[in-house]
């Protein structure tokens, strides 16, 4: 009984006390944002977006023009086409067949109206193969090689270009067959894909073998 009326004059004497009185009271002061502005799109939009679409458009139309001259310089030293012309070699590699023509020059490779490395995707593999006859004999720098190429890859296409120029610069001298056969260049690769068997998943790959 005594723990019970300790515990209630406690509670009495709490719920007596008032805080209002010890914590002052400040009125809040009130403030306002100024108007914000309406976004509108043509703020949003940089400035020089006109200029990135005028130079996208030019780099776009460069490659064109490009291509436009060297044709026009193509059909200006071959007249009458490529089957005209004297100097001229025709290589082969898997699928690809290359038509090569020589004319003295200060050494440019123009492959189908194209400069051998944007067509040759800047691969030093593939443009060594194309200039190798002529770095053989010492003419990089004196012939320039016209190309009509087609089939196959890119990687075909270049070692064919290379058994045309061989054989074309057979024609500029006969005294050439030694020194381009000693490297082989004259030598025909016939080496082709291995044709799919019946029964077999590639040419020689079979299905896995299961026991049970």
């Amino acid at each position: 009984m005594a723990m019970a009326t300790a515990i209630s004059s406690l509670t009495s004497s709490l719920s007596s006390l008032s805080f209002s009185s010890q914590i002052p009271h400040k009125p809040i002061q009130s403030f306002s944002l100024p108007p914000s502005k309406p976004l509108s799109l043509k703020s949003a939009t940089p400035k020089f977006s006109a200029l990135v679409v005028v130079s996208a458009s030019a780099a776009v139309a460069e490659p064109d023009v490009g291509t436009a001259d060297l044709k026009k310089l193509v059909k200006s030293r071959l007249p009458g086409g490529f089957a005209a012309q004297t100097i001229i070699g025709t290589g082969r590699r898997k699928c690809a067949i290359a038509r090569v023509v020589l004319q003295e020059g200060s050494g440019k490779v123009i492959i189908n109206y194209r400069d051998a490395k944007e067509y040759l995707q800047g691969n030093p593999l593939w443009l060594q193969y194309v200039k190798t006859p002529l770095v053989t004999l010492g003419y990089e720098s004196s012939y320039d090689v016209f190309v009509k190429a087609h089939g196959g890859g890119l990687a075909g296409q270049a070692q064919a270009i290379s058994l045309g120029v061989a054989r074309a610069l057979l024609k500029v001298s006969a005294s050439h067959r030694s020194p381009l056969k000693q490297e082989g260049l004259l030598t025909r690769d016939s080496r082709v894909v291995e044709r799919k068997k019946a029964g077999l998943r590639k040419a020689r790959k079979r299905p896995q073998f299961s026991k049970r």
